[in-house]
């Protein structure tokens, strides 16, 4: 309950702030001054306002977001060995991929899996699961801390949020042009908008968001074959092949909040059609790729 709440009161505060943004803008109006054809001017600001504006507050809410959705516990001053362990090796990978110390935390989850999120690479959150801290090695969750590490020196949180705003302009530029279109050219309204313009452009914003959405989740599945390389520069080649057999062999499979599953190290499984909508490759796939390299 606390998650949706948390979810719910995200998506309410990018509404208020985008609202305000498209009023200072003077942009609320899509139509040109007679009412009859669209201003595409106005409608490429409004798309673009939404679009790359949810992404970008997302992305700036990120690191507030993933300790709300996970409980993540940011080491403050070191409990114990492991935490000690954890703080140094994130500080040693961090000045070797040139990067500011990330915050580091931890979560409580059965699950083995870990996960990097922030809006730049000097300002960043890298967090593992209790389960990987029982269930791997020193040496294997070296390298999972190693891969996280490489997403942040990557720049990979800021550069797929910026593919998502282009993403969500295109989707919301053409399900208006869309309804549009059905509205004039099917229904024959004149001036303004009938209730089949919202129909279909709503219509239209859902199977466009899907189909687009590969082009994102192509990305994301990029981004982890160079993590995976930057892991291997960073900890070592066989530390991350090691690694990624772990998960590979895990009996638990990954449960981070759906918000988050494109930051974590592992990922489901897919064939055919879902394969393309997944955000991380498979793990055997990436095993292989590290395996080539040697």
């Amino acid at each position: 309950m606390k998650r949706i709440a948390l979810f719910l009161m995200t998506n309410l505060a990018v509404i208020v702030v985008l609202s305000i943004t498209l009023r200072i803008l003077g942009v609320e109006k899509i139509l040109d001054e007679q009412g009859a054809g669209l201003d595409f001017n106005s409608l490429l600001i409004f798309a673009a306002v939404f679009g790359f504006g949810g992404s970008l507050i997302s992305l700036a809410m990120s690191k507030w977001t993933a300790k709300r959705f996970t409980g993540a516990q940011v080491i403050e001053k070191p409990r114990n060995s492991n935490e000690q362990w954890l703080l140094a090796t994130v500080k040693r990978q961090a000045q070797l991929a040139g990067i500011g110390m990330p915050e580091v935390a931890i979560y409580d989850s059965a699950d083995v899996n870990a996960f990097a999120t922030g809006m730049s690479r000097n300002n960043a959150l890298v967090a593992v699961s209790t389960g990987l801290l029982n269930a791997m090695s020193q040496d294997e969750a070296e390298a999972v801390l190693a891969h996280e590490v490489s997403h942040v020196a990557n720049g990979d949180m800021i550069t797929l949020a910026l593919i998502q705003g282009v993403v969500n302009t295109f989707v919301i530029f053409m399900s208006r042009v869309i309804g549009h279109l059905v509205d004039r050219v099917v229904f024959k309204v004149e001036r303004g908008h009938g209730p089949a313009f919202w129909i279909t452009a709503i219509i239209a914003e859902v199977i466009l968001g899907i189909l687009a959405s590969t082009i994102v989740m192509w990305f994301s599945r990029q981004r982890e074959y160079r993590a995976d390389a930057g892991g291997a520069h960073l900890a070592g080649r066989q530390k991350m092949i090691k690694a990624l057999q772990r998960l590979q062999a895990s009996v638990n499979q990954p449960h981070l909040p759906d918000q988050l599953a494109a930051f974590g190290i592992s990922g489901g499984l897919g064939q055919g059609i879902k394969k393309l909508f997944m955000t991380h490759p498979p793990l055997s796939e990436r095993i292989a790729r590290l395996q080539q390299q040697g």
